[in-house]
């Protein structure tokens, strides 16, 4: 019986690390934190060791591909393979940040969805059987999709949208923030909002994708919202701690055994959300 292990994307501080305290006390096997910067999660490792939770450290940078498949080969020669990925990783401008919105959508997407959507090609082929994959999206996904154009939002909620067609959408939306023109093409003004929907959509894409291609492996892969959480990117104000938005997150990776359900839904508190 090989170790079972638990991957967390962007985890050294934040809901990422409040993730990774509780899976060090819920998920029997494995649990590794992962950051960009070697020196701030080895020390994020060390703090939670000092607490007597034991997690390992891997580098991982999800907007460099070529971490990305060097950590994927990693988990696969000394696990042969993932248990459960948790997408955490993901960037937002401040409010009062006045950047130009055109480097806001191309900056925010890159991470936040293209990023994303390399780390899943590349480690849901590891995703074993009776795998969990969690995407961290947000409510404001759900916002954004109702302020975008009728026929936008049909696509995004059609049962039939494929990877490549989303991803065409989510090029146009950057492209035509580029120019000035995201308004006229039926886009709402907010960059983090259209990551944040075309993750959601993208993890339903893949359930479907999964239940078609490995139908007998029950994996199970949502998206959810923490929730607002006090953190460096949503600021002092926000009502949740970091274990709370935790809790959904978590919840999700630790579906028992033979669980059917949510499977390519957005969560939230725990309950499946109209999407």
């Amino acid at each position: 019986m090989s170790t079972r292990v638990a991957v967390v994307t962007g985890s050294n501080k934040g809901i990422g690390l409040a993730i990774v305290q509780a899976l060090c006390k819920q998920f029997q096997g494995d649990v590794y934190l992962t950051a960009r910067d070697v020196g701030r999660g080895q020390e994020a490792v060390n703090s939670l060791a000092s607490d007597g939770l034991k997690a390992m450290f891997h580098q991982l940078d999800i907007n460099d591909l070529n971490s990305i498949t060097t950590a994927a080969a990693f988990f696969k020669d000394k696990y042969g393979g993932v248990d459960v990925l948790i997408n955490n990783a993901g960037i937002a401008f401040k409010v009062a940040d006045t950047a130009p919105f055109a480097v806001q959508a191309e900056v925010t997407l890159k991470t936040n969805f293209f990023a994303t959507r390399d780390m899943l090609t590349h480690f849901l082929p590891l995703i074993k059987a009776g795998g969990r994959v969690v995407n961290v999206s947000s409510f404001v996904g759900v916002r954004t999709l109702n302020l975008c154009s009728p026929a936008l939002q049909q696509r995004f909620r059609s049962e039939d949208i494929t990877e490549e067609e989303l991803v065409g959408l989510m090029e146009r939306f950057v492209e035509e923030a580029k120019r000035g023109e995201h308004k006229q093409g039926g886009w709402p003004d907010t960059a983090y909002g259209m990551s944040k929907t075309g993750l959601t959509t993208l993890s339903m894409i893949q359930a479907r994708r999964l239940s078609k291609e490995r139908p007998n492996d029950g994996i199970l892969l949502n998206a959810c919202c923490p929730g607002w959480v006090r953190t460096d990117m949503a600021g002092p104000k926000a009502p949740k701690s970091p274990d709370e938005g935790a809790i959904t997150p978590v919840y999700l990776a630790l579906l028992p055994p033979g669980t059917t359900e949510p499977h390519g839904k957005f969560v939230s508190d725990k309950e499946v959300q109209v999407w």
